[in-house]
Formats: structure tokens, sequence, C-alpha cells
């Protein structure tokens, strides 16, 4: 029998890209690993209604900036070149994001000397085709974001986002500020 102790070391909530991610060709021979958006959609927006519930929409908004961060820390880590020159290191994530159909990403605007970001996010995975709610919604992606950005600069960046298809926009902006 597991001791306390023992659980809490063992903690299945634990996120680790190699635990949490496993093995996805081999466990899904026939499936596969693509799935519709609509599933994406339905976990990730039923999960923000019961957070909003439980904790209220401002915690659970900064709940998913939070997975969306570790997940963005994440990605960059396992899935992009750290090394690279930033021109290489953009081309490489705009294919790889576009490659896993998250989205169709544009830099719009890079400021070196006060490290500040405009890009755009067209056919975005969280949001492309919800009604207008006069409401920017993206809060997964504004921590995804930030964590693909300091993975690969060294910095903190708070991102928001300031145009979205919510709102009435039909690409999602996103302003990102080195902290």
């Amino acid at each position: 029998m597991m001791t306390t102790l023992q659980r809490k070391e063992h903690n299945h909530n634990t996120f680790t890209w190699e635990k949490s991610l496993g093995d996805i060709k081999k466990g899904r021979e026939t499936l596969g690993e693509d799935m519709p958006v609509l599933v994406y959609r339905l976990m990730q927006y039923t999960m923000l209604d019961v957070l909003s519930k439980a904790y209220g929409n401002e915690r659970a908004n900064d709940h998913f900036r939070q997975s969306g961060y570790l997940a963005g820390r994440e990605f960059a880590s396992h899935v992009l070149d750290l090394t690279v020159e930033f021109d290489t290191f953009v081309a490489s994530l705009q294919k790889k994001l576009r490659e896993l159909k998250i989205g169709i990403l544009r830099m719009e605007n890079i400021n070196e000397m006060t490290g500040e970001i405009i890009l755009t996010v067209a056919e975005d995975l969280d949001c492309s085709g919800l009604p207008i709610s006069g409401e920017t919604v993206c809060y997964y992606d504004e921590g995804f974001i930030a964590g693909i950005l300091e993975a690969y600069t060294g910095r903190r960046y708070q991102v928001r986002e300031i145009d979205c298809w919510a709102s009435g926009d039909r690409v999602c902006r996103f302003q990102a500020i080195a902290q």
C-alpha cells in the first residue's frame, strides 16, 4: 500500500512531457494523432466554465494562462530549436503551428529596444468561428505564447490578446511585452 508521501511523489496530475503525452502513435494506432477542433473546444470551454463557476472569471482565466504558459514552455523545449537565430526560430514556429493546425502565425511588429512584439494568429484553434461576444477569449493562447517566448529568449513576457475573432476581428492579435 502506498503511503501519503509516496502518493505525493507519484502525483499523476503533475505535467511532464513524456508521462502526460506518452506515445500517441502507439496508443492510437487506428485513430491516429488528429482530432476535430470540436472535441478540443468542448474540453476547453467546459473546463473554463467549471473553473469560472468555482473560482470566478478572472481566476479561471488566469489558470488558463498558467496552463498555456506551461504548455508553451514545454512545447518550445521539446518541439523547437531554441539555439537558432530569431528569424529561423520564428519560421520554424510558424511552420510547426500550421503543421499542428494550431493557427497561422504572423509577426506584425518587433521592437528590439523594448522587447515588445505584436503578432497575429489566423484560424486560431481556440476561437476562430466563435460567435461575436465583444470580448477576447484566448487566455490559454496568451500563456502559450508567453511560455514559448520565455523558453526562447530567457526573458519573462506578459502577453495579452488585443483583438480576437470573438471580439469581431478575423485574426487574434497579441501584444507581448518583455518584463
